[in-house]
């Protein structure tokens, strides 16, 4: 690990930085239909999966990142990649998101990883506000950010545009007064 190498440690999850040696673990869900259905992104090639590590990699080089594009670990595994990144450092916000491979869907891994994002964001980022967005038939991530105290804030009408085509996005965020307690 470098000085500027993160790593964040659930009681199931750990969240680090994505090395290269993690392309076949990601590819395998980054190629995958149905994990990426909801996306703005994919399914992706082995060239698009390559350079997404390359450019993961070459952010935590980076001294005084705000941006944290890292490998959702668990039992060791790579099963996901999840990241926070500061959107003005103004207002203090930021926005975070995660990509699950299919078989950690259900199990809480995505609630967990989520926390432990948020918990990094509103401490050592420094966020006092945290926003995310999802499609709207997309009821798994809904669940995992509202037991991570998100709250919905509205519905964004063609707020993305994938595959040529117009779409809707739910916004939700969280501040550090949302946070569940215990």
């Amino acid at each position: 690990m470098t000085n500027n190498s993160i790593r964040l440690q659930g009681p199931r999850v750990t969240l680090r930085d994505i090395e290269p040696g993690d392309l076949d673990a990601v590819h395998a869900f980054t190629s995958d239909p149905t994990v990426t259905q909801w996306s703005t992104w994919g399914p992706n090639t082995l060239a698009e999966t390559r350079a997404f590590i390359a450019a993961a990699a070459a952010e935590a080089g980076q001294p005084g990142r705000n941006l944290f594009t890292l490998a959702v670990l668990v039992e060791d595994r790579v099963v996901g990649t999840a990241g926070v990144w500061g959107k003005s450092a103004a207002d203090s916000t930021g926005e975070l998101g995660y990509t699950l491979h299919q078989d950690m869907w259900g199990r809480g891994i995505g609630t967990e990883t989520a926390g432990l994002l948020l918990a990094h964001a509103f401490g050592p980022m420094g966020l006092e506000r945290v926003e995310a967005t999802c499609h709207p038939e997309n009821t798994g991530s809904v669940r995992v950010l509202e037991k991570n105290g998100f709250v919905f804030e509205g519905r964004l009408r063609a707020h993305k545009k994938v595959n040529g085509a117009r779409r809707d996005s739910l916004l939700f965020a969280a501040l550090p007064s949302d946070r569940p307690r215990g």
